[in-house]
């Protein structure tokens, strides 16, 4: 990337541990999910996935789903999402005050049946059906398309582009107000990414809001989102200290971890509108909150340059 040329953007990085991160752990206290919550929020995070609306059997640490959604409104007004897999979902998460809908369908078959039982042009059509349903709400909710394992997956190798972009177009045309891609497995490199990214944008235009979900699970989830937002992506996904993970996709592992993606976006000039110092001693409560838990990133182990100049407000 060249900073002399480009004008870089100003991007929302969304925290999906509360989400990603716990959804393969025991259970967490909900006071303890909000404390979480609240901290990062202090530290300028303006965006949060911050539940899942599946049945409690199914993931139980997400039977707090509605309390999560009403009491997190009382602790930030940041922007408060839930994962979503059907109608049924949905309409719980709208009847509980959801104001930012994430819909997730894979783009491999083999995931698709394996996590939601369904196919990914099936999935599509879910989709289509639950902008309209949400259509006439009074608070119409901001709905993310995202499209799991557009990069690879475990079971089927790497994923065709013109699969993704089939994917993708349908999303557009259903009216999602913005298409994010996971490498749920780690699978993307930077040459990936900027080609596929390079490709959607080219397919789909200028007006379509792009985001990005990586892993780290080969160690290239910075370079990854330095080429997403170098192919324009503006809306970026990860979780305090690399928690994350897929329980139905072998070989997943965290999220790219939050403090190191703002540290990397705040050398580059692009504002985020977090405090680094504020989100490492959120880091570090979180640590305390999960004893049994490892976390990762550079940023916590080597500590701040006593030089940084943050990017500009």
């Amino acid at each position: 990337m060249n900073t002399d040329t480009v004008r870089l953007p100003e991007v929302i990085v969304r925290e999906v541990g509360l989400r990603d991160g716990l959804q393969g752990l025991p259970v967490l206290p909900t006071q303890s999910k909000l404390a979480w919550l609240g901290l990062e929020a202090e530290a300028g995070v303006s965006a949060f996935e911050v539940t899942s609306f599946v049945p409690a059997h199914i993931l139980p640490q997400f039977a707090d789903a509605p309390d999560m959604i009403a009491q997190g409104h009382a602790v930030t007004h940041a922007e408060l999402s839930a994962l979503v897999l059907n109608a049924k979902g949905a309409q719980r998460a709208l009847d509980a005050g959801v104001r930012s809908l994430v819909f997730v369908l894979s783009a491999s078959e083999t995931h698709s049946a394996r996590n939601a039982r369904t196919t990914p042009e099936a999935a599509v059509q879910v989709v289509q059906d639950l902008v309209a349903q949400v259509a006439g709400h009074p608070s119409r909710p901001r709905i993310t398309g995202a499209i799991a394992t557009a990069f690879g997956c475990t079971y089927e190798g790497r994923i065709p582009v013109e699969r993704v972009q089939k994917l993708a177009e349908g999303l557009a045309q259903a009216g999602v107000d913005d298409i994010s891609l996971g490498d749920t497995v780690g699978f993307a490199g930077p040459g990936h990414v900027r080609r596929l990214y390079g490709a959607l944008r080219r397919q789909l235009g200028d007006g379509v809001v792009l985001g990005a979900h990586f892993h780290d699970t080969r160690g290239m989830g910075m370079a990854n989102a330095l080429a997403a937002l170098d192919a324009g992506v503006t809306r970026f996904d990860a979780s305090l200290g690399g928690l994350g993970g897929c329980p139905f996709a072998p070989g997943a592992t965290g999220n790219i971890a939050m403090e190191d993606l703002c540290f990397l976006l705040d050398e580059l000039g692009v504002h985020t509108g977090v405090d680094l110092e504020k989100l490492l001693h959120a880091r570090h409560e979180l640590a305390r909150l999960l004893p049994d838990q490892t976390l990762h990133g550079a940023l916590s182990r080597a500590g701040l340059p006593r030089t940084l100049a943050p990017a500009s407000t």
